[in-house]
């Protein structure tokens, strides 16, 4: 029972840092977070809370 407690405060803990690497892995891409992507854009990674990293298409 301890050690689901403790596993479930790690967790917890660990979730925010997690989250803000995705962020930050999208902003290195040039991306922005949203909750769709527009036609002229392509899902490159995805962002915390359910959100989509889009970026703009570059024409050949």
């Amino acid at each position: 029972m301890k050690t689901t407690l403790f596993l479930l405060a790690v967790f917890l803990l660990l979730a925010p840092a997690r989250n803000a690497f995705f962020d930050q892995k999208c902003l290195k891409l040039k991306g922005r977070c949203v909750k769709s992507c527009q036609k002229n854009e392509e899902l490159v990674a995805l962002c915390q809370r359910a959100l989509k990293c889009c970026l703009v298409l570059q024409p050949c």
